[in-house]
């Protein structure tokens, strides 16, 4: 089959746009740039798993920014007379034991699921990051008491220790955000002090303290920014595991507090129909299982991206 004369320009443009893109001496940072993330996406995607790992993540972003469209009914309104029905045409996923649909319960469960994962990564990763950093820049005592203070963190297992911080704090949403963002800390910030104490003696570090750059700028402007990639990666993969503590404090009763559609919660008032209605506590279970995975698949193509070492070995 002959190219039609409408199709020709199009190839023709993307040739040289991609050229543009390759091009041996960029004209512009911008250019340079581009060309970066071009090189990236192209080997992001020669890890097909990683392609469905970033596809489950934007399913699940589109299902939570859509969900009162999707939903098929309310989250929250009971139903008696529709009590543990079957999955069918009515319900595609079956209904639990007030008549919910859990279809749409588990829509609007993805809203919970990544305000959750958004916040903690927003408020442990920088938290990690800036502890890290300036205890592998300092030294001395300073990265001695930063470190030992991590390791008491490390020495709790994540669930054990965010159940201790939400018991104090009391049950909700907004303390087991906070008791994972202060377990989720600690891994960072041992990343982050690995890279600064190989970058804090390297040449350009020298030159610009040499230029009269002061510790606050070198950490801000250099150290930081250069560990951020594995910081990245390491947050990708860690959202799997907070979304798993945060179902787990929901199954016990001290995440999100009903009628709040959280998986977790769902697969906890499910586990006593298990033998009969199975569907009650299985659908949100595979939710979980689908969405943790796609993080995990993620995480490990952005790592072969994102980390230099990888190139090469």
């Amino acid at each position: 089959m002959t190219a039609t004369p409408a199709t020709r320009p199009q190839r023709g443009s993307l040739a040289r746009c991609r050229a543009w893109l390759l091009s041996a001496a960029p004209q512009s940072r911008r250019q340079a740039r581009l060309g970066r993330a071009y090189l990236a996406w192209r080997h992001f995607a020669e890890n097909r798993l990683a392609v469905v790992g970033l596809g489950i993540i934007v399913l699940l972003v589109a299902v939570a920014a859509l969900a009162p469209i999707l939903a098929p009914y309310s989250p929250n309104a009971p139903a008696l007379t529709q009590r543990l029905l079957a999955p069918g045409p009515a319900h595609w996923l079956g209904t639990d034991e007030l008549g919910r649909d859990i279809l749409s319960r588990i829509i609007f469960g993805a809203r919970l699921t990544l305000y959750v994962v958004a916040l903690v990564a927003v408020i442990a990763a920088p938290v990690g990051l800036l502890i890290g950093t300036i205890a592998g820049y300092a030294g001395g005592f300073l990265d001695t008491l930063l470190m030992r203070i991590t390791d008491i963190f490390l020495a709790f297992p994540k669930l054990i220790l965010a159940l201790a911080f939400v018991s104090a704090l009391g049950p909700g949403i907004e303390n087991a955000i906070i008791a994972i963002a202060v377990t989720a800390w600690p891994p960072y910030a041992r990343i982050a002090r690995a890279e600064t104490i190989t970058i804090r003696n390297t040449e350009f570090i020298k030159a610009a303290r040499l230029q009269g750059a002061g510790p606050v700028r070198l950490v801000w402007g250099h150290v930081m920014p250069l560990c951020l990639s594995s910081l990245i990666v390491r947050v990708t993969l860690d959202m799997a595991g907070i979304i798993l503590t945060a179902a787990g404090l929901g199954f016990l009763g001290l995440g999100a507090q009903p009628p709040l559609p959280e998986w977790g919660a769902m697969i906890s008032s499910g586990r006593k129909f298990m033998l009969d209605q199975w569907w009650v506590a299985a659908m949100p279970g595979v939710a979980i299982f689908i969405v943790s995975l796609g993080f995990n698949l993620l995480g490990d193509g952005l790592r072969d991206v994102l980390d230099p070492k990888a190139e090469e070995r």
